[in-house]
């Protein structure tokens, strides 16, 4: 039997932690992995939880951490953002006695990014100009060799400037690169200025690329192609393997109350536009920077830099709706459907959400900071909404996001179904289980 094989199996059988992998430096002894049980932190790490379900810190100050990925050996891969010292871009943890807990920290890599992901033998890596992905060899997490260049050349930008990507089940990699302003303003983010018409960042950004995962050295005009566009920015991008889809949380525009102050107020900011969950098809456009989605009226309408005016609709109703409208700013940074058997039947097969947190509802409190859930049947949504994890904020009432004592960023699920979570000031990552008696 492969020993992730071997691993998954003893997870899903006992609900305990196993070891995560035979180490060199410290070799886990599998009887007692296979008798321990995890135990989580009495204040479940400073988070909030429903009562059937509790956490463990499984890492502490490792970095801006950004997405992470688990493999079925339990080894976790965290992209970083970006670190003070010189160690590198990408953070592997082990759990080398069973406790459930990382007790083996290593780096590596000269770049920084977002998206990350082990597939195939490779680890895959997001900056924000390229794809790179490292060849793994067996029992040795951290790999030995320089990266090949999977995709070159992508935009570089100094707003939106992440490219996380996912995989669907036919070798095809999609890649968000989002677009580089606030609403595609001739004066960014002036008050007043009109929308350049049309808008030119629609041709090679605000988009979600499709690339063939298996080739090198490609670039986005020679072998890109735009799968679906109109999309401001989706750091939250996920492959349902059970609908066979890809879907994606948009971050909605800012600044409603201040560029065009005759048509909205303070309070219209913090509330629009929406969030906006997406199920994308081929040549689907959903029309960014001309419209947005009005939460309130339930609508996308056409943007004041185009013509409107908090009333008007103009073409903005061929725009494919949202899944779901989420309260404005909350800012989405990642999504996982989640595939295990840990937690209760009514979560399997739906969506979790990690919200970052919002920066411009002022003068109203920021929202968000928080990990929700969204019931789902394959591409539908099932009913409403539940905020899932919160507490990261550390406060109930926040003005601003340097104040949050924890961000979250990335999920991942692990290989007995529990669900990680990474967050990017303290870089800390919790452990969110079902517990046994």
């Amino acid at each position: 039997m492969r020993y992730g094989s071997y691993l998954l199996l003893c997870s899903i059988l006992t609900t305990v932690s196993c070891s995560s992998q035979q180490s060199a430096e410290k070799p886990a002894n599998s009887t007692t992995d296979i008798k321990s049980k995890l135990q989580c932190d009495p204040d479940n790490g400073g988070i909030e939880l429903p009562a059937e379900f509790c956490a463990l810190v499984v890492a502490d100050d490792i970095g801006r951490a950004r997405h992470l990925f688990i493999t079925d050996e339990g080894i976790i891969y965290v992209a970083l953002r970006k670190t003070d010292g010189a160690a590198g871009g990408i953070v592997v943890l082990r759990d080398t006695d069973g406790d459930g807990r990382a007790d083996s920290k290593q780096q590596f890599g000269e770049h920084y990014g977002t998206g990350i992901e082990v597939r195939d033998s490779y680890l895959y890596f997001g900056t924000n100009e390229s794809i790179l992905r490292y060849r793994l060899t067996e029992n040795q997490p951290v790999p030995s060799g320089t990266p090949e260049i999977l995709i070159h050349g992508l935009p570089e930008q100094r707003t939106h400037a992440a490219k996380p990507f996912t995989f669907d089940d036919r070798d095809n990699l999609f890649v968000t690169i989002g677009g580089p302003s606030n609403s595609c303003q001739i004066a960014a983010r002036t008050k007043g200025s009109p929308g350049i018409n049309p808008c030119p960042q629609r041709e090679r950004q605000a988009s979600i690329w499709r690339f063939d995962s298996r080739r090198i050295e490609q670039t986005q005009d020679a072998d890109g192609f735009r799968f679906a566009s109109g999309i401001r920015h989706a750091v939250a991008i996920a492959f349902n393997p059970r609908s066979k889809q890809i879907f994606v949380v948009q971050h909605g525009r800012d600044q409603l109350d201040t560029l065009w102050p005759d048509y909205f107020d303070a309070e219209d900011n913090a509330e629009i536009p929406a969030e906006e969950f997406l199920v994308l098809y081929e040549g689907a456009d959903f029309m960014w920077p001309y419209c947005y989605y009005d939460p309130i009226q339930g609508k996308k309408l056409l943007s004041p830099e185009y013509g409107g005016d908090g009333i008007k609709v103009g073409d903005c109703d061929k725009a494919p709706a949202p899944l779901v409208a989420f309260p404005g700013h909350w800012a989405p940074n990642d999504l996982l459907f989640y595939q295990g058997t840990m937690f209760p039947k009514r979560f399997q097969g739906g969506a979790f959400i990690a919200f970052h947190g919002s920066w411009n509802r002022a003068p109203l409190p920021q929202r968000g900071y928080n990990v929700v859930f969204v019931p789902m049947m394959n591409e539908e949504v099932t009913g409403p909404w539940e905020v899932f994890v919160d507490g990261f904020a550390g406060r109930e009432l926040l003005e601003s996001p340097r104040d949050a004592a924890f961000r979250p960023t990335g999920l991942a699920e692990g290989p007995d179904g529990s669900l990680y979570v990474s967050d990017s000031v303290r870089g800390r990552i919790w452990r969110i289980i079902v517990p046994q008696d």
